[in-house]
């Protein structure tokens, strides 16, 4: 891997972080000033601008015939954002999530991580599959909007801190806006060439395949808007804004990433055995581990937020020893498959069952 490659690889991801920022802020400044609620923006604009990385990335990718990066990247992100996004911002302190939305866009979230798997059961997500896909978004942010006139104002009002109150917006501040997004765009587009070119250029010269490129440097890369957002939302005390912003993006990034993508791809996104056996399912897994946890008193500990990092950790220990074929995988692979996650899943039972025997009432 020579110099320049890297360069334009950091470049690149650089390139995506200034863009998604400046895409975020200009649309989110634009919806506001002709009036749309700062909830609706933040359920909305923002998690797809977060996600506008990837959905540069996967099209690009798919278009150029890299379509083992384009899927890596989207199921990559997605565990990426729930294990190390979601723990991190848990680890800076408890998140105690009061948006009743949640309760709904969670189960949402899992129903959705299921559609790959099903949908590449053939080898490949068509056009067809996604067109479907995304309509499946059109008709999300439809419901987004709908079900936000039923918010408390205590949520409304963290989202006005955060993205700004509405009011009339003046033309000079209009051009600016929209200059805004259109530099972010731009910047979405060059930087995701540079950035897979030289991720491909990677995998090729340390003898990895793009799938796995896709599922660690790319997805961590392309996810680092979601880091920013939650992190910085943890650290304010915005809580409904950390975990909103999460699942709200995975949703995203399925619906509208990958649909978009194989809508648009020649050949739509081809989905490997390898993805169908191990990548997709641990994603499922993953979306499935949130709705005990949020469950349980909408509250994600910090002990939960460590245990996410931790699986994480495990999780990108298992691609590179099973990328360099190292003879520790099996036993790591019985380690982790028969001892820890069936203790983890038992550990998750128990407390939605300690908390549903919480809220029995008790009869006089």
């Amino acid at each position: 891997m020579d110099a320049l490659t890297l360069v334009l690889f950091l470049i690149g991801l650089v390139g995506l972080i200034i863009g998604a920022e400046l895409l975020v802020r200009g649309a989110s400044r634009l919806a506001i000033g002709f009036g749309i609620s700062p909830l609706v923006v933040g359920l909305t604009v923002v998690a797809l601008g977060t996600s506008s990385p990837e959905l540069a990335v996967s099209i690009g990718a798919a278009l150029s015939g890299q379509a083992d990066i384009a899927l890596g990247n989207v199921v990559g992100s997605n565990i990426f954002n729930v294990l190390l996004i979601l723990g991190l911002s848990a680890s800076i302190g408890a998140l105690v999530v009061a948006q009743q939305l949640i309760r709904l866009d969670v189960p949402l979230m899992i129903g959705v991580s299921i559609l790959p798997l099903l949908l590449g059961l053939d080898g490949k997500i068509g056009r067809s599959d996604g067109l479907l896909l995304f309509a499946g978004i059109v008709a999300y942010v439809v419901f987004a909007i709908r079900q936000s006139r039923k918010e408390t104002r205590q949520i409304e009002a963290e989202y006005d801190r955060e993205f700004g109150q509405g009011g009339g917006m003046g033309p000079r501040q209009v051009v600016i806006q929209i200059a805004l997004v259109i530099a972010g765009l731009a910047l979405l587009v060059a930087g995701a060439r540079w950035l897979v070119n030289g991720a491909v250029a990677m995998a090729r010269s340390l003898g990895l395949s793009e799938l796995i490129i896709g599922l660690t440097i790319i997805a961590a890369g392309t996810s680092l808007p979601e880091v920013a957002t939650s992190v910085i939302a943890s650290l304010r005390g915005e809580r409904d804004i950390a975990v909103g912003n999460v699942v709200g993006s995975n949703i995203f990034n399925i619906l509208a990433v990958l649909g978009l993508t194989a809508a648009v791809a020649p050949e739509g996104v081809t989905v490997p055995v390898a993805a169908l056996r191990f990548d997709i399912p641990f994603m499922i897994a993953v979306s499935v581990a949130c709705l005990p946890i949020f469950f349980t008193g909408y509250r994600i500990a910090r002990w939960e937020g460590l245990l996410f990092l931790a699986y994480y950790v495990a999780y990108t220990l298992y691609l590179v020893l099973d990328a360099a074929g190292h003879d520790a995988l099996p036993a790591y692979s019985t380690v982790m498959f028969e001892f820890v996650a069936p203790l983890t899943a038992v550990t998750l039972l128990v407390l939605v069952v300690r908390a549903l025997r919480e809220k029995k009432p008790r009869r006089a």
